[in-house]
């Protein structure tokens, strides 16, 4: 009788972990508290350390509509002058083995709920886990719909503000960074010329970033601006409406590059960015027959880009130690110890350098300056991140 991994969550690092565990050979039940698999409306990043995993798992970049960009672009948001520049195309994906994508969350989602439901995972939706309790050799939910399902694992994954991760981490709610990332998407046969981009490009000015990317397929221009600030509002909601007004008083004094192509996005949605503080044990990761993965473990800041990317290898690593469980001679336990032992010190070092970018990224006066002239001196020297991608 085959093991069954249930899973809590059904964003990108629920369905991940559930296309794991079938590839682990694992039954997969994923329970999602929306009535619908559904994501929101923005792109993401995707590093090579995620894009070898979704190529292993035969999710290429011809399904997620992703867009291999040529190179990433570093300018000052104050006077537009270039920065640094990385390039990202072929000789990226040769010296790392896979290729650096943007895509569009909801494509991802999309591919990631196509690959778990072909691999035969039974889905749940509208049907939120209510309480977890693990026995000896079980774990027991019950659901908004059912009392007594059971499984012999659990992966906790469902977003920042989960509550089942009290199970393995007990401590409280995630806190606010004070800062804010309003998002936005534009078609880019609806820009002037000068403002199409296939490339990534990033904007520092003082206290805020601006950052484009093609998506789907390249046809649109995905925006991300982070500004330091505060919302009203239910904090758990990271889909609140934002107003252009709203966000060109939080620029500063920036270009009119930045503010240009601030003003050509229709629509904005605003997120308001939770953190904690980065893993410190084992511990945190995994407790007894119960895992967390992607936010729900360890929110990710968004100046790395590797929120989905730490979700996704979560999951890998799931994968490598579900497949050797059989719930006796190894049994789930000590299986999920070893996923914890052999996560929790990467992550919690991609939450640290997460954080300091976002100084980095924000800085004022002569830490401003330091930044520039260390850009230009080092370019793509400093921009790569070898220890990220291998």
């Amino acid at each position: 009788m085959m093991l069954e991994l249930l899973v809590a969550g059904g964003g990108i690092a629920g369905l991940a972990a559930a296309v794991a565990a079938r590839h682990a050979g694992w039954e997969a039940r994923l329970f999602e508290q929306a009535p619908e698999f559904t994501e929101v409306g923005a792109g993401i990043q995707l590093g090579p350390n995620a894009t070898r995993i979704l190529r292993e798992w035969e999710l290429s970049p011809q399904a997620l509509h992703a867009v291999a960009p040529p190179r990433l672009r570093v300018r000052d948001g104050v006077d537009g002058a270039l920065l640094a520049l990385m390039p990202l195309g072929a000789d990226f994906e040769r010296r790392y083995g896979a290729p650096y994508l943007t895509v569009h969350r909801a494509d991802l989602h999309s591919a990631l709920l196509a690959a778990a439901r072909d691999a035969g995972t039974r889905l749940h939706p509208a049907c939120r886990v209510l309480e977890a309790q693990e026995r000896a050799d079980a774990v027991a939910l019950r659901t908004e719909r059912a009392k007594g399902v059971e499984g012999d694992a659990l992966a906790v994954a469902e977003g920042v503000w989960s509550g089942l991760r009290a199970l393995v981490a007990e401590d409280g709610a995630p806190r606010s960074t004070g800062h804010l990332a309003y998002r936005g998407m534009v078609r880019q046969q609806d820009l002037p010329p000068l403002l199409r981009s296939d490339e990534v490009t990033v904007w520092l000015a003082p206290r805020m970033h601006l950052v484009t990317y093609p998506v789907r397929d390249g046809e649109w221009l995905n925006a991300v601006c982070v500004v330091e600030g505060t919302q009203a509002g239910d904090p758990r909601s990271w889909d609140h409406a934002a107003s252009q007004a709203q966000l060109d008083a939080a620029l500063g004094p920036v270009c009119n590059a930045v503010r240009e192509r601030v003003a050509c996005i229709p629509e904005w949605r605003l997120w308001v960015l939770h953190a904690r503080t980065p893993v410190a044990a084992p511990g945190e990761l995994a407790r007894g027959r119960i895992a967390l993965l992607g936010d729900a473990a360890h929110p990710m800041r968004p100046y790395l880009a590797q929120g989905a990317g730490m979700a996704i290898e979560d999951a890998r690593e799931l994968q490598r130690v579900l497949s050797v469980a059989d719930g006796r001679v190894i049994d789930v336990p000590t299986v999920l110890r070893r996923y914890a032992l052999n996560r929790w010190e990467r992550v919690a070092k991609v939450q640290e350098r997460s954080e300091r970018n976002g100084t980095v990224f924000h800085a004022t006066g002569p830490l401003r300056m330091a930044r520039n002239t260390a850009l230009r001196t080092l370019g793509a020297k400093l921009l790569d991140q070898p220890w990220l991608y291998r």
